[in-house]
């Protein structure tokens, strides 16, 4: 009886054993297939998102990031005494990666319209801009009597997922319309007259008619609309959105912010 006994309890050890073990494995693989968490952001450090690629706005100089955001940016963050880190994005990315929280602000040449509106906050607008174009010095005598004057054989460049190409797809319903990823690509479209016109940002085409005067381009010096620039932050984030706005005031009232946008702007203002 004592042998049997001694068996059956064996058996049962055993079994219990076997359990822990499939117990503690099923453990061991639940916590592998965890993902891990995200990392906390810093919050000393403030992450503005960047496309680097307009210049006077945001652009860089060899490694350097440099341009009117750059310099607001990095005043920005001594106003809020964190340290900067700019975070490169395409255009298209930027707010995504600020619903996200990858990034804290996008400060790179961001206006302000009705539908970016419905996903981020906007601080106060720090800056009057619009569109402007782009044309060959050859072809200003065709623009003399404006610009709904293009025939239907011409074509008009603009930058994707801007307020340009939207100017462009609106006024322009019948005219060939090519839009391109960055402004290097569309300036050499209207080099090789693949495009009579190219529309964007009009600080971005001061620049680029000035770096390309020698190539024979000219900006049209009016501008097509009416825009402001501002920088994009997620509206739960109630805090940074105050601290934009007092630090655009200060700079406003104690004329640092005319300062800046001049040295990248000259014609401003």
């Amino acid at each position: 009886m004592v042998g049997k006994l001694s068996k059956f309890v064996l058996l049962v050890l055993t079994a219990c054993c076997m359990s822990l073990v499939g117990l503690t494995g099923c453990t061991s693989t639940a916590q592998q297939a965890s993902a891990p968490s995200a990392p906390v952001p810093d919050a000393n450090v403030l992450r503005v998102g960047i496309s680097p690629h307009a210049p006077p706005l945001i652009f860089k100089q060899g490694n350097k990031v440099v341009g009117l955001e750059a310099d607001l940016a990095r005043e920005f963050a001594i106003y809020l005494e964190k340290s900067l880190h700019f975070v490169e994005l395409e255009w298209k990315d930027q707010i995504p990666a600020l619903l996200a929280n990858r990034i804290d602000i996008i400060m790179s040449g961001m206006t302000i319209t009705r539908l970016r509106e419905v996903r981020v906050a906007f601080s106060n607008p720090y800056f009057r801009s619009g569109q402007m174009a782009l044309i060959r010095r050859e072809d200003s005598a065709l623009f003399k009597t404006g610009f709904f004057s293009i025939t239907k054989s011409s074509a008009i460049g603009s930058i994707k997922n801007t307020t340009g190409q939207y100017f462009v797809e609106k006024q322009f319903g019948r005219v060939k319309k090519i839009s391109f990823d960055n402004s290097k690509e569309a300036v050499k479209a209207l080099l090789d007259k693949k495009i009579n016109m190219f529309v964007h940002d009009a600080p971005i085409i001061l620049w680029l008619g000035s770096e390309n005067e020698t190539n024979g381009l000219t900006p049209l010096y009016s501008l097509l609309t009416e825009e402001y620039l501002a920088w994009g932050i997620r509206k739960g984030d109630t805090g940074l959105l105050a601290s934009a706005n007092n630090f655009l005031k200060t700079a406003n009232e104690d004329g640092k912010l005319k300062q800046i946008i001049r040295r990248w702007i000259p014609f401003s203002d």
